[in-house]
């Protein structure tokens, strides 16, 4: 399902007069939720949040189910004028934010008037941030998600990021005053660079021991070439053993490509359903959210654990979630 261009700009979806208006889209700012689950079988992306953690509080900081539709902003934020009164949020990469020229807190809901206007600064910290709106943001469901895939152009508002001049509707929220606490995120923003654990296979074997070890120390940098689908590290190559070919297996959110250059590559949100590539290791899911807020220029290293442990993590952390969730 797709809406035409005539419905997606300032009439807003079906002439709603509220919502909220994109007065200026930053650099790359699309809607997502949990993700479009349950038909990779049929060649159908996932998509939904490149951090998942930031993704989650900025939820729960307005009362929102933890897969409510939200505004994912990539390194250069948005300007949003609310039409309506909105309890919203902010959470992720540090932007300083203001509304109505009133500096405000990120992990923290705040209340906007109608007609007030919402401003990101130049970004600090982290590559993502996170807009949740209580009611959340209420694009059609396409496919059963809200979120956007760029390359299939689906979900979202057009399936394409946010442009000046967009409306987008809000849903039905509870109470609109602000909740009187500020969340704390689990996740700890990277620095410049990130560390991250991998499960090494299902195909390290195509790599020379040599080769796997070169992974597992080398400081690789993400390149400019990087985007939602995956991201194209600069570093030491990984040669194969043999040039042959694999059959196409299913692609995992983290795992680690190696293309006949060498270069590895970590798919994200918006990769393919499967490919064909030998994958040396995936991310842990405990990861992805670090992996998720690295901007070009950042590096990224990888150490070799076991499934065991990356289960541990998980589940760490989703209890700091859920606990988040529960009580702020």
């Amino acid at each position: 399902m797709e809406l035409g261009p005539e419905r997606s700009r300032e009439a807003g979806i079906g002439g709603a007069a509220g919502g909220f208006a994109i007065r200026s889209p930053g650099l790359l700012t699309t809607v997502q939720d949990g993700g479009r689950y349950g038909r990779q079988h049929l060649g159908v992306p996932v998509a939904g949040p490149m951090d998942a953690v930031s993704y989650r509080v900025a939820n729960a900081a307005v009362g929102n189910s933890p897969s409510s539709a939200a505004l994912e902003v990539t390194l250069v934020g948005p300007e949003i004028e609310f039409r309506q009164a909105a309890r919203f949020a902010v959470s992720g990469a540090a932007f300083p934010l203001q509304l109505a020229g009133a500096s405000i807190p990120s992990d923290a809901p705040a209340l906007a008037a109608a007609g007030q206007r919402l401003t990101f600064g130049q970004r600090r910290r982290g590559a993502r941030a996170y807009l949740a709106v209580a009611g959340g943001v209420a694009v059609p469901a396409v496919l059963g998600s809200r979120a956007t895939h760029l390359g299939s152009r689906t979900g979202g508002l057009d399936g394409r990021a946010l442009r000046a001049g967009d409306l987008l509707p809000i849903g039905t929220a509870g109470r609109m005053e602000p909740l009187p606490r500020r969340f704390r995120s689990p996740l700890a923003l990277p620095d410049g660079g990130a560390r991250v654990r991998v499960v090494l296979g299902p195909h390290d074997a195509h790599f020379e021991p040599r080769v796997v070890d070169s992974f597992l120390t080398t400081r690789y940098f993400v390149t400019p070439q990087s985007d939602r689908m995956g991201y194209r590290l600069r570093g030491a190559l990984l040669p194969r053993r043999t040039d042959g070919h694999l059959l196409s297996t299913a692609t995992p959110f983290g795992a680690v490509q190696v293309p006949p250059g060498g270069e590895p590559i970590v798919l994200m949100a918006d990769r393919q359903t499967a490919g064909g590539y030998p994958r040396i290791g995936t991310v842990i899911t405990a990861d992805l959210p670090l992996v998720g807020q690295l901007a070009p220029g950042d590096w990224i290293e990888f150490e070799a654990c076991d499934q065991a442990t990356a289960l541990r993590a998980l589940v760490r952390l989703e209890r700091a979630l859920l606990a988040l969730e529960r009580d702020g």
